[in-house]
């Protein structure tokens, strides 16, 4: 997975640097952004949340089967 360069980030979004838009447009760029980003974290979440539902359900029919797994 790439990492993200915070600094890259700041330039992109630096005055000098980045295309004329007017400060409605700008704005509605970022709500937008962010809307969708949250809209991503929680679908995130919500696989994180199914996968870790999945291995619990594994680790109990384990325990039931006489296999002790060390939790960390």
């Amino acid at each position: 997975m790439a990492k993200v360069n915070k600094e890259n980030l700041e330039k992109v979004f630096d005055k000098k640097e980045s295309p004329k838009m007017s400060k409605e447009t700008e704005i509605g760029f970022h709500q937008g952004a962010l809307n969708t980003l949250i809209n991503e974290r929680n679908e995130l979440i919500k696989m994180v949340q199914n996968v870790e539902s999945l291995m619990q359900a594994h680790l109990k029919r384990l325990e039931e089967l006489g296999i002790k797994i060390k939790k960390e």
